[in-house]
């Protein structure tokens, strides 16, 4: 029984070796990975930083009346034209002045009116001689002042009607609504923020130069935006703002870009800004071969026996020219274009001949 139980084990680890066989000769022979050397290249020399997108027209409306806030008519996202009504503030006081001032009005007319005649009677009667010519001048200087407070109920009344005017808060200009800073029943007063309005076009990256390094993005020969996108665009203008921030220590750049090219584009979102001002031979390679995990940035570099992850460390992009490498690999290296597949077990360099 022995025998034949040790027949059997070695029957099925016979069999177990003849199905496995096919799956260790597939791991011996990975997949074939193109590569590519690694070599200096000209490439352009400046400066790339981080930068947003920023609305060039943004405004916050704020309450220039006192009262609570009866009504909030737009929410965050809405679209939004010149002149439409935003929120709507307690205006019964508003209009109780108004009533007061056309009040006014109406009694500086009247009185007005009686100084007038007044004055027009003294006046015949002066011609007659039945007056003295001190009378006819009292009478004409109570006219006088009856128009002067006529002025001055029409201007008192113009004030508050603008107050009134004020209980309602408009757009200043058609955009979108970025934020709302109060809600129904909210407590407005003269100055507090109610919305941020701005209009999606003209829209510009803005970018902080250190200092330290303004002269360079001041000459630079060529600047470009790479937007969300991933596009590289050429700003329309620049501008670069006169004086330096105290505390940061940077100079401010404004960027100016095409309608066209910037279509979409939403203030706040990053974008990278690139002052190229020459060139320099730098080692690159192509964006494809780089393996990027977390924190971790390698290439997968070709030795006898297959491939090797390597770190790098790497610098600026420079589209077709590749990614600069700074520090962790050697000029004339094999690298994978392909470090996914060459990652995998077995994964073997494709020949010189093939190397593209």
């Amino acid at each position: 029984m022995k025998t034949q139980s040790r027949h059997r084990q070695s029957a099925l680890i016979a069999a177990c070796m003849v199905a496995l066989a096919p799956l260790a000769a597939l791991a011996a022979s990975g997949p074939v990975v193109p590569t590519a050397v690694a070599r200096s290249a000209p490439v352009g020399v400046g400066l790339e930083l981080d930068g947003t997108l920023q609305a060039v027209r943004q405004s916050t409306v704020a309450a220039q009346a006192a009262g609570n806030v009866v009504q909030l008519l737009v929410r965050a996202g809405d679209a939004v034209r010149a002149g439409q009504p935003i929120a709507r503030i307690d205006g019964r006081d508003a209009q109780a002045g108004l009533a007061r001032s056309n009040a006014a009005v109406a009694q500086s007319q009247a009185e007005l009116a009686n100084a007038r005649a007044a004055w027009e009677r003294s006046r015949q009667l002066r011609d007659k001689g039945f007056v003295s010519q001190a009378a006819l001048d009292v009478a004409e200087a109570q006219y006088r002042a009856a128009q002067a407070g006529q002025q001055q109920a029409q201007a008192g009344r113009s004030q508050a009607a603008l107050a009134s005017s004020f209980t309602t808060v408009v757009a200043p200009y058609d955009g979108l609504v970025l934020a709302t800073h109060v809600q129904a029943g909210d407590l407005a007063a003269p100055g507090r923020p109610v919305a941020t309005i701005y209009a999606p076009q003209p829209i510009r990256a803005v970018a902080y130069v250190p200092a330290s390094q303004q002269a360079l993005a001041r000459q630079a020969q060529r600047v470009q935006v790479r937007l969300p996108s991933g596009e590289w665009i050429a700003p329309s203008a620049r501008v670069a703002l006169p004086g330096a921030d105290p505390v940061s220590q940077t100079i401010e750049f404004r960027l100016e870009l095409p309608a066209a090219a910037a279509a979409g584009a939403i203030p706040g979102q990053s974008v990278r800004v690139r002052f190229a001002g020459g060139s320099a031979e730098r080692l690159t390679v192509p964006g494809s071969a780089l393996l990027r995990r977390g924190e971790l940035t390698g290439v997968y570099v070709a030795r006898e026996n297959g491939f090797v992850l390597q770190a790098v460390r790497v610098g600026t992009e420079h589209g077709e020219a590749g990614t600069e490498i700074l520090a962790g690999l050697e000029p004339g290296a094999r690298i994978a274009l392909d470090p996914v597949r060459a990652g995998l077990a077995g994964a073997q360099a494709a020949p010189a001949g093939a190397a593209r």
